[in-house]
């Protein structure tokens, strides 16, 4: 992955700030920032989803820095601001299972965690803030593709708080005059996304079934569906975001995925295909607050940032396939 740049001008004068960066999509943004030549890449983690093993690749470059800390920390966070031109606020408590066990804690993380990381950076000076916005923000709103000024009620705590983001977004950039982008995910998937814990997605776990001969289960008929996006293409979008130039683009939200709609019972046929397999799987309950059926409209990130994803969902899930497969030792590592 990665083999071509996302980006039109040297990042070598460019200071990143990657909190979250030892997690999924974390550490996929800090291997492309030092393959090309960041200034300095600073991690700020408190390892409760991310993993050490995911920066070991990387722990010698002389451009990474990593602290370990916590968002909710505004100590931590001002730390970790300072120096920085561009912070990719990845780090949160994803999950809507979890978010509905623990609503208390989701909030903490998210909104919290994400307030301290907008006042450490507004009291930095950083140049430019963007987040991990997501999907689930559109909630109850039936209309297809998701356009991103109509949305609907959340159906989860977790919903609420990628939404309360937004809100306090709009509000740090007009009253701060912080330069500010979100970016609302749709079902990212790829290398080191974690199978393990009670709260992993859905792709590594039909993966990891898959490969040790486990049938996996599928909650309700199967026939959700999703517009599910490889982590090449949600890292495109956050260089894009980061170094977007046109004034236009600052202060909103984008639907970052690639616009092809997949139920989940397809993207099962498409993992056992790739996989040669044969295992069928097992149907389980609905689960609480997902929404049926979800699919984006991109039109507005290819407008203003350029945002053009190259990977689709078969592609995608070929290279997780033989990345889960060449790394079965690092997957179990902790």
């Amino acid at each position: 992955m990665y083999e071509t740049p996302f980006h039109p001008r040297s990042l070598d004068q460019t200071s990143f700030l990657v909190t979250g960066g030892a997690g999924f999509i974390g550490s996929n943004l800090v291997e492309y920032l030092l393959r090309y030549g960041a200034k300095k890449v600073r991690v700020l983690d408190n390892y409760s989803n991310g993993f050490h093993k995911n920066l070991r690749l990387f722990e010698r470059h002389p451009a990474l820095e990593i602290q370990e800390g916590d968002i909710r920390d505004l100590a931590a966070c001002a730390r970790a601001c300072q120096g920085i031109d561009i912070v990719l606020h990845q780090a949160a408590l994803g999950s809507v299972p979890r978010s509905i066990n623990d609503p208390v804690l989701t909030d903490e993380v998210n909104v919290g965690g994400f307030v301290k990381m907008l006042t450490a950076s507004k009291d930095a000076g950083v140049k430019r803030f963007v987040y991990a916005a997501s999907s689930s923000t559109y909630g109850d709103h039936p209309g297809l593709p998701k356009v991103e000024d109509r949305i609907g009620r959340p159906l989860s705590p977790y919903a609420v708080t990628k939404y309360a983001n937004e809100l306090y977004a709009d509000v740090f950039a007009r009253t701060y005059g912080l330069e500010i982008i979100g970016l609302r995910y749709f079902n990212i998937f790829g290398p080191r996304q974690d199978p393990g814990g009670a709260y992993a997605a859905v792709i590594p776990l039909f993966i990891d079934a898959i490969l040790h001969n486990k049938p996996p289960t599928l909650n309700g008929d199967g026939g959700q569906t999703r517009d599910f996006t490889f982590v090449e293409n949600c890292v495109q979008a956050n260089i894009r975001a980061a170094l977007a130039d046109n004034p236009a683009a600052l202060g909103q939200v984008y639907n970052i995925a690639v616009g092809d709609r997949t139920s989940l019972v397809e993207m099962y046929e498409l993992l056992r295909e790739a996989a040669g397999s044969d295992l069928a799987p097992v149907f389980g309950p609905n689960r609480v607050g997902d929404i049926r059926d979800s699919l984006a409209d991109i039109s507005k990130a290819r407008a203003l940032l350029g945002y053009d994803p190259q990977v689709r969902i078969a592609d995608g899930l070929r290279q997780t396939l033989a990345w889960f497969r060449q790394n079965q030792e690092f997957i179990r590592a902790r």
